[in-house]
């Protein structure tokens, strides 16, 4: 910084020596609004955080749930602030991006197998092999004799399975196939993980909403959703069996367990996936939500609310999760997220969040 010669005041020495201190950071900005789209998974969470943190800061965070993969793209193509995704961008597809791209796992849930069989009081038990056979086409109704096997002393009924899946690019069933490919080397091989594949049976519905719907007004109908929209549409959910043997409800306390057990792997890498935990009490088709964001942001005070509202997110935003069906970071994956956000710039300035 260069100054003219004249004398100064001990406080003008002061003040000029702070700033030169501050000069690396990036200078308080007003507060901006912010736009984001993707995942429909997180949406029952986001939507709560972003009535939160309006109520709390009055920053309008606008949100478009269109699924993972519309996500990526609007981050790709530079249109939104954030992206929302359930199916974390691998290495090939982080260098397709324009610029580095930082992950921010928000909560984890449960992707669950909503069934409408309103003859059945008890809910289903099933194994992995039900259910890679149900979406696999081998599996087609339910008094087939490996579900009944599996729900021994249930009166099944003589009825067509119809599988669901989404029809968009989607986490929702990134975790799915992801779960499926781990259990399965066929449909591993065959069909694979991501967030759109070729489906080799059922009808597609959009988004989370869509399948729950489908589901919802069809008889024998069976589609993978996120807990919170089977809730919502008071569908029944089966049991599914887990690594250990155990067949597991999907619930708050199963999807925490899951979460945890990966804890150590999510610290090295929160890209890691966490299904068919060995945890005893896992529900095993587990997933962590992740917002995706340029490392290095062009919009000082837009940096300066993203940074804030992440921090906000991943501390007090948890706090929330459980009444919603989602578990809380591991404490673990925190402290890679707090890392994390240290990296963040904007016009290759530091952004500081004060805590």
């Amino acid at each position: 910084m260069r100054l003219r010669h004249s004398l100064l005041s001990p406080l003008t020495v002061f003040l000029v020596g702070a700033a030169a201190l501050c000069g690396a950071c990036v200078p308080d900005a007003p507060a901006a609004d912010l736009t984001g789209a993707g995942a429909t998974f997180p949406y029952p969470i986001y939507s709560k955080w972003f009535d939160m943190y309006h109520e709390k800061t009055g920053t309008e965070i606008n949100y478009q749930s269109i699924g993972s993969g519309g996500g990526i793209q609007q981050v790709k193509a530079g249109t939104v602030d954030f992206g929302a995704t359930d199916a974390p961008l691998s290495d090939a597809r982080l260098k397709e991006m324009p610029r580095k791209v930082l992950h921010f796992p928000t909560v984890a849930g449960a992707v669950v197998l909503a069934y409408n069989l309103p003859s059945l009081k008890a809910p289903l038990r099933m194994t992995p092999e039900i259910v890679e056979g149900i979406y696999m086409g081998k599996i087609t109704v339910w008094n087939d004799k490996r579900m009944a096997a599996a729900n021994p002393g249930v009166a099944l009924p003589a009825a067509p399975i119809l599988p669901v899946h989404r029809s968009d690019g989607s986490g929702t069933s990134y975790i799915f196939t992801t779960y499926l490919s781990a259990i399965s080397s066929s449909w591993k091989e065959l069909v694979g993980a991501n967030t759109s594949v070729s489906w080799p049976v059922g009808i597609g519905g959009k988004g989370n909403e869509g399948v729950a719907g489908l589901v919802r007004q069809t008889t024998g109908a069976i589609g993978y959703v996120e807990l919170a929209y089977a809730k919502q549409n008071q569908l029944s959910v089966a049991h599914v069996r887990n690594r250990s043997g155990n067949f597991v409800a999907p619930t708050l306390i199963s999807t925490t367990a899951a979460a945890e057990g990966a804890a150590a792997y999510l610290a090295k890498d929160v890209r890691t996936p966490i299904v068919n935990s060995p945890a005893t009490t896992a529900y095993p088709i587990c997933g962590l939500t992740y917002l995706l964001i340029y490392q290095d942001q062009k919009d000082a005070a837009k940096a300066q609310t993203l940074a804030e509202f992440i921090d906000w997110a991943i501390h007090d935003g948890q706090s929330v999760a459980e009444g919603l069906d989602y578990a809380r970071l591991p404490d673990g994956v925190v402290k890679v997220n707090e890392a994390t956000l240290k990296k963040l710039t904007a016009g290759g300035k530091p952004v500081v969040v004060a805590r």
